[in-house]
């Protein structure tokens, strides 16, 4: 077993862990890193990989906010959907939340499941994942200096209606179609330009990740139809562990961060890595 390529694998999932949940893009700091410290794997192995690191990170959201989003309650439910039955134990405010997360999603499950591999095809190179990172950087500097001094018209979950959530969906689709943008980037721009509150646009980010981020996983997995070696298993478990153990600090963090201050900082920092994309391959490609 080679525990230098076991420590690079838990390198990829300390990325995932952060990268996924900031609104900085895992696609682009993945593809630096590819370059700069590859895995000593196949390409096939590598796909799985990344989608298996994405689980680990995906698991940190339904445990940190598992007392938030599971829709069940016992018989001193405090919301309950209906009078009796099964609808007796569901909580309304709950029912309404994964409503909204539901239709959210649609736009970008739809146009997933049909165009993936084409927009993969297409887009997925650096120079796309750079102008998208340098395009949502300067989006995330316009609208957070257009929001300042401005009082936030929905500053909780229950206020969004399900019009803000179907356009927070449509916004959603964009990093569908553009590795680079950045899920969370994407969706955090959407819901601040509708005047949602920096912790509510975070926290629905979260929540939109579950169905997402699982349906991609789970499509690019039935794609993958060779065995996985023991020390194949080693590498995926690293990857992934760490990136939920990551994930769990950094959700936490960002929750507390964006109730005090803004996502400027995020933009600039999109906007130098886009740069340092395209010059690291501009460079590489006139050695």
């Amino acid at each position: 077993m080679n525990i230098i390529e076991i420590l690079k694998a838990a390198l990829f999932g300390i990325v995932e862990g952060v990268t996924e949940w900031l609104p900085v893009s895992s696609t682009g700091h993945m593809i630096l890193l590819n370059e700069l410290m590859p895995l000593e794997v196949s390409e096939a192995f590598y796909g799985l990989f990344e989608v298996v690191i994405q689980l680990g990170a995906i698991m940190a959201v339904l445990v940190v906010f598992w007392d938030r989003i599971w829709p069940f309650a016992g018989r001193d439910n405090p919301m309950p959907a209906g009078r009796s039955g099964l609808l007796r134990r569901v909580r309304l405010d709950r029912a309404r939340l994964w409503l909204n997360i539901v239709v959210a999603c649609v736009p970008a499950a739809v146009v997933g499941v049909l165009f993936d591999d084409v927009f993969d095809r297409l887009f997925h190179n650096y120079v796309c994942v750079s102008v998208a990172l340098i395009a949502f950087g300067v989006a995330f500097i316009a609208v957070e200096a257009l929001r300042r001094g401005r009082r936030s018209l929905i500053r909780s979950l229950d206020a969004l209606d399900m019009r803000t959530v179907l356009i927070i969906g449509l916004f959603q689709l964009l990093a569908a179609v553009f590795p680079g943008t950045s899920r969370s980037g994407a969706t955090i721009v959407g819901a601040l330009m509708l005047g949602v509150s920096r912790p509510v646009a975070v926290e629905f980010t979260f929540f939109l990740a579950i169905p997402v981020m699982f349906g991609a996983s789970l499509i690019k997995l039935l794609k993958y139809d060779m065995a996985v070696s023991q020390a194949e298993f080693v590498l995926l478990a690293a990857g992934m562990l760490t990136a939920y153990a990551v994930s769990v600090a950094v959700i936490r963090r960002l929750l507390a961060y964006v109730r005090r201050h803004s996502f400027a900082p995020f933009g600039w920092y999109r906007i130098a890595l886009g740069i340092a994309v395209l010059a690291y391959f501009a460079l590489a490609a006139g050695r």
